[in-house]
């Protein structure tokens, strides 16, 4: 039995912070925050919206999408490192609040890789027949974490939510082959403080994540047994523009085959392949059958990488 995506939904709140936004709080500017990142703007969640509130708002969707009923799923996943709180977990009260009676939650702590890991948790559940339908939702609110005075990491971070429901799909289809990893000695160069504060060394971040974008996306192309001349659409998390196009040139594609929604939504973690696979799928830049690829790292430190055949 091969596991794929079978729906998908995302949530993006209403409040947008521009660049210019950030010239009048602090000393920088448009240029450059969009030459060194990509990012023009990003949304940022009402005081009152919770990471939950997101996660359901985008899982409500999927689940539609989806053609199936919240009683029908088996599992549900949450990758995210801001919950509302320690527990009940994200997951557990998404569970209650659609209805999903039967299905089993949990969190998933991975940052940034956190949907990448819940994609290749699902598809060992529905193809060992264990279950038929689970729900990973990558979600973020990172605004509650930023330092907003540390220009450093104040202009990157935005929040959001994406969903997909990972179901049974026909033969050749669906998940081909995944690639996961860590290395928590680089813990240290992406954390939460005592302070409750993201804290990044953006230079040895940057160095992890071209190394480990590229590495990663070779081996799973390898484990897939596909070249790279057969991807047809490349999904980076969207963290770093320059980040993102190195890991677009290691694997010789062209521009318009690589995911940019950086510049609208800035870095949401966990949130962002979802999110860039949904905005990809309604522009209609993912056709049946395309192979894609989606690539990511994060905090502590962690990374993955997932090769889809997309259909069902």
């Amino acid at each position: 039995m091969n596991a794929g995506i079978i729906g998908v939904g995302k949530y993006n709140p209403e409040k947008v912070l521009t660049n210019a936004d950030f010239e009048k709080m602090m000393d920088t500017s448009d240029e450059w925050i969009r030459t060194r990142t990509g990012i023009e703007e990003r949304r940022i969640a009402a005081d009152d919206m919770e990471t939950s509130d997101m996660a359901y708002e985008a899982a409500v969707k999927a689940v539609k999408h989806a053609g199936i009923s919240a009683e029908e799923l088996d599992l549900i996943l949450v990758a995210t490192v801001t919950p509302d709180q320690p527990f009940p977990t994200v997951s557990n009260m998404l569970q209650d609040r659609l209805g999903a009676k039967k299905a089993a939650a949990m969190d998933i702590s991975a940052a940034c890789s956190g949907f990448m890991y819940g994609l290749a948790t699902a598809k060992q559940f529905i193809e060992t027949k264990t279950y038929k339908y689970v729900l990973i939702v990558g979600v973020e609110k990172l605004s509650k974490i930023t330092n907003w005075e540390d220009r450093s990491t104040a202009v990157l971070f935005g929040d959001g939510a994406g969903a997909a429901v990972v179901g049974p799909v026909s033969e050749g289809r669906g998940i081909l082959a995944f690639e996961l990893g860590s290395d928590g000695s680089g813990g240290k160069y992406l954390y939460e403080d005592k302070s409750g504060h993201l804290v990044m060394n953006g230079r040895e971040v940057f160095k992890f994540a071209v190394r480990q974008m590229g590495e990663s996306s070779v081996r799973v192309i390898e484990k897939a047994g596909v070249r790279k001349e057969d991807i047809d659409f490349l999904i980076p998390h969207q963290a770093n523009i320059r980040i993102m196009e190195s890991a677009r040139e290691r694997l010789g594609l062209p521009v318009e085959k690589m995911s940019k929604t950086i510049h609208k939504y800035g870095n949401t973690s966990a949130a962002s392949i979802p999110i860039s696979l949904v905005d990809e799928l309604e522009e209609g830049k993912i056709k049946e059958d395309d192979l894609i690829l989606m690539v990511g790292f994060g905090g502590g430190l962690t990374w993955g990488a997932v090769l889809i055949r997309w259909g069902r």
